[in-house]
């Protein structure tokens, strides 16, 4: 009678794990979802996650007044909130990245360096960047942070090779071996593989004869740079970020999306994005690509979420 009674216990423990099973949600793989917009449209903004919150720093209407606000987007909610803003308002392509849930902005409108501590809501002013200049990428590998490629700030038109290493423990610069192909925009990420190892991949940008599908991957070991399949669709500006060993860039040049194989160094044709847009802030959260607003006719403030 024990016997009955156990066995009919686990029937219905195993049929209610598979009820369970069931009614988890499948993943749309290669889609785009779209999530609530900013409460101020802007391109060119400094984006970084911090504990589970996405950071939109700065930013402004293309050759228009830089902003300093930091809005703050919670993707379990899909609602805006703002935090303290930058102390000098900054735009032109800063670049950012997260070191020890800190997030460091790098240029812009100038060489300076802030720091925004979450816990405290405040920035602080660090070293700043020995090149000064906008237009920038960066990745972040072993704790250093490595601002990439960019536009002289005295000749916008001088797209430069020009990569710094910063290491926050020590807030310190070094100068680094420089792009092959001078560049400004770029579609910048650090990509992990198993087989290749650890690598930052800078592609795409804006060079002095324009648009460019130049891909260059970099070895921090050797401090060295060599030349990957160019990106089929030359664009400067795009929503990009690196998510299971393979470089994402979308729109750019328009809605058009692309994905990189660090292992097979090849490209691959995506599902367009919804809405065109170039110069837009973006980051990888939780294995999914989110765009937040740019410019196409007209600064934009809708969020673009990208599932591989």
């Amino acid at each position: 009678m024990k016997t009955t009674s156990l066995l009919v216990v686990l029937l219905l423990l195993a049929g209610a794990a598979s009820v369970a099973v069931a009614q988890t949600p499948a993943v749309a793989h290669n889609t785009w979802t779209t999530g609530a917009p900013m409460a101020v449209a802007l391109a060119s903004q400094a984006v970084g996650v911090l504990e589970g919150q996405i950071y939109v720093v700065g930013g402004g209407i293309p050759y228009g007044t830089p902003l300093a606000n930091t809005q703050i987007y919670d993707p379990a909610t899909n609602t805006w909130s703002a935090g303290a803003p930058i102390p000098v308002a900054t735009a032109n392509g800063a670049s950012a990245a997260v070191v020890n849930n800190i997030l460091y902005v790098f240029g812009g409108e100038s060489n300076a360096v802030w720091a925004y501590n979450p816990r405290k809501n405040s920035w602080s002013s660090k070293s700043p960047m020995p090149t000064g200049r906008g237009c920038t990428g960066a990745a972040v590998e072993d704790h250093i942070v490595y601002v990439i490629g960019g536009c002289d700030l005295e000749d916008p038109y001088d797209r430069l090779t020009t990569v710094e290493s910063y290491d926050p423990a020590t807030d310190t610069w070094t100068e680094e071996a420089p792009l092959l192909v001078g560049k400004s925009q770029p579609s910048v990420a650090r990509v992990r593989n198993k087989l290749v190892g650890f690598t930052i991949v800078a592609a795409d940008g804006f060079t002095a004869s324009g648009d460019t599908g130049d891909n260059e991957g970099y070895d921090a070991t050797t401090n060295s740079w060599t030349s990957l399949a160019p990106d089929p669709m030359p664009r400067n500006g795009t929503c990009t970020g690196a998510i299971n060993g393979k470089l994402y860039v979308a729109g750019g040049n328009g809605t058009s999306t692309e994905s990189f194989s660090l292992s097979k160094n090849t490209w691959k044709t995506l599902t367009s994005m919804p809405q065109a847009s170039q110069f837009p802030g973006s980051v990888v959260y939780k294995g999914q690509l989110f765009c937040f607003g740019g410019f196409w006719g007209g600064a934009l403030n809708n969020v673009q979420i990208y599932q591989p």
